[in-house]
């Protein structure tokens, strides 16, 4: 990978990890509605300026108002429900779980096989998750199962999403995919966000964090993940799950002084753990390799 090309997936990681905080903070102030109404509007409005041709959204505007339904529109919102309940680093883990359901529904919709390395991660990332939820205190509550569920069902509708684009959408740059789609979800959450609209006008710092969501992690984010989906392929580019929990944590901590325990990092590493192995980007032929050299190491070291 070139220098060009790990900076481009560390700044991907370090913004799409940064989202989850800021929708910690401006989620109460607007509600999960009506911050993803004003996302995806300052989104449109960036990569409408840099949309080529509009006959390729015209022709394919049914396709793509899907694809913005199934990759932005709800499952922002889902997320931005997930923030009121639950940290901003867990909600960044949730959504590491995207290439599992990806795996799960290649599986069943494209007929893809999984090896049992491939099964062997989604039961590790799932019992990650699992362990999570039932040790945080955060989620003791039926609003916090609420809000992992939430999160859950929007990494599922991600996964869709990526689906449905390689079998319907696969003919379309990318700048006409992110702002066709873009477009697409905004005018199908629009009314929703004027009828859910605050009665009590969000503060400034909350206006900024729904304005960054819409113009970096959103706008730049998109043509960042296509750039890097172009110049080094998609088994690589997938890498940015497992940046995305880690950005998420350390924002959360940095700047809303979220808990960071030993638990939750050891629990952490077997979510990316199980997903790695999901995912093909690390096989269990190479963890058992891995795993004897470190016995080989431990041994010299002790004689």
């Amino acid at each position: 990978m070139r220098p060009r090309d790990l900076l481009d997936l560390l700044l991907l990681g370090a913004i799409w990890g940064g989202a989850f905080p800021m929708l910690r903070v401006a989620a109460p102030a607007f509600g999960p509605v009506a911050l993803i109404t004003v996302r995806l509007g300052v989104a449109a409005v960036l990569l409408g300026f840099m949309l080529r041709s509009l006959a390729d959204v015209r022709a394919n505007a049914g396709r793509l108002f899907a694809l913005g339904l199934l990759n932005s529109a709800i499952p922002f919102t889902l997320f931005a429900f997930a923030t009121l309940h639950v940290t901003a680093g867990l909600a960044a883990l949730l959504n590491a779980t995207v290439p599992i359901f990806g795996a799960i529904l290649t599986y069943f919709v494209l007929g893809e096989r999984l090896s049992a390395g491939r099964v062997l991660g989604i039961a590790l990332a799932f019992a990650g998750i699992a362990s999570i939820v039932w040790e945080s205190t955060a989620t003791r509550s039926n609003a916090g199962l609420w809000g992992v569920a939430a999160g859950l069902t929007a990494s599922a509708l991600y996964a869709t999403a990526a689906i449905y684009t390689r079998r319907r959408l696969s003919h379309l740059d990318v700048r006409t995919l992110s702002a066709g789609s873009v477009c697409g979800a905004t005018l199908a959450i629009l009314p929703f966000g004027v009828l859910a609209w605050p009665a009590v006008p969000p503060s400034t710092t909350a206006w900024l964090a729904a304005i960054a969501l819409g113009a970096l992690c959103s706008a730049v984010a998109y043509l960042l993940y296509f750039r890097l989906l172009r110049n080094v392929g998609p088994a690589r580019a997938v890498t940015v799950t497992f940046l995305i929990p880690v950005f998420g944590i350390l924002w959360g901590a940095v700047f809303l002084h979220e808990p960071v325990t030993g638990g939750l990092l050891l629990r952490c590493v077997l979510v990316l753990l199980g997903t790695a192995l999901a995912t093909g980007a690390l096989t269990t032929d190479a963890l058992f390799r891995a795993q004897a050299a470190l016995r080989g190491s431990t041994r010299d070291r002790s004689s």
